[in-house]
């Protein structure tokens, strides 16, 4: 779950940034591409980690999505799929009859903020869990935990620029 979040998608997202993408220089087709191949991985590594960690609590006998950061991650990869559904007029243009492609975008990026952030919130309540805390303690911790919110900040600061100077030019 950390691979899908903390890496893939995090990069998806930032490859579109002309600041903080070593892809900056890439034409935006190739991008996308890149952006959706990422984004998959992003979701089978969730499905894998959500299975597994079902798997595990079975086993054990431990009772499932009992804790918040067990419940809101299982709302994250359900939003996730559903994200993932819902770009694919992006790709297939003709899905979307009646829609704009920059309307599209728009709320394609709205949604993807949205999902981004419930998994960083996802991931800080980890980091918060009795496991983590019992496991890492001091200032690693701290960095541990202030690694989500940056990169939360980071990717709202990208997304809402980008789509806000858009907005504006149009207006």
């Amino acid at each position: 779950m950390t691979l899908a979040f903390s890496f893939f998608m995090t990069e998806a997202v930032l490859l579109f940034s002309p600041h903080s993408s070593p892809a900056r220089k890439l034409k935006h087709q190739v991008k996308s591409r890149l952006h959706w191949i990422l984004q998959c991985s992003c979701t089978s590594c969730a499905l894998v980690g959500l299975g597994t960690i079902f798997y595990n609590k079975h086993v054990t006998g431990k009772p499932h999505f009992s804790t918040w950061h067990g419940l809101l991650g299982l709302i994250t990869v359900c939003v996730v799929l559903l994200q993932s559904v819902a770009a694919l007029p992006l790709i297939y243009h003709k899905l979307a009859k009646g829609w704009s492609l920059a309307k599209l975008k728009r709320y394609h990026a709205a949604a993807g903020l949205v999902t981004y952030l419930l998994g960083s919130v996802s991931l800080l309540l980890g980091v918060c869990s009795a496991w983590f805390t019992s496991s890492v303690g001091g200032n690693a911790w701290y960095i541990t935990a202030l690694c989500p919110v940056l990169s939360a900040l980071t990717i709202m600061s990208q997304v809402t620029n980008a789509y806000m100077a858009k907005k504006r030019l149009q207006s």
